[in-house]
């Protein structure tokens, strides 16, 4: 697990992520203020899962930006272990906090993991 971890601090400092891990799967739960199911695309594919997501920001007609500091994209790819495919992955996301689910196994091959509303 230790290069999933590792790979975990390549991620933008304004994304706090937490790694989970139990004798048949990793959790990984993702701060990700903003999104919902409709703009984040999870696909875990030739050893590596990609987050793409997108936030919405809203913006009161009468006042312009002096400083934007938060991001309004999420484009990450993460190298897997050889144990994690994406068959049987689970991911939900509820206020912004993604939680994926990858269950361990022994096959390959890429799935797109459905994001759902909680």
């Amino acid at each position: 697990m230790s290069a999933l971890r590792d790979a975990m601090r390549d991620l933008p400092e304004a994304v706090f992520a937490d790694l989970l891990e139990s004798e048949d799967a990793y959790c990984l739960v993702l701060d990700l203020p903003g999104a919902s199911a409709d703009t984040v695309d999870v696909t875990v594919e030739n050893g590596r899962l990609r987050i793409e997501a997108r936030r919405e920001k809203g913006l009161p007609t009468e006042f312009r930006y002096l400083r934007e500091d938060r991001a309004l994209f999420l484009d990450a790819e993460i190298p897997l272990p050889p144990t994690v495919a994406g068959e049987g992955a689970d991911a939900t996301i509820e206020r912004g906090v993604l939680t994926l689910t990858l269950p361990k196994s022994s096959t390959t091959g890429g799935t797109q993991v459905p994001v759902e509303d909680a």
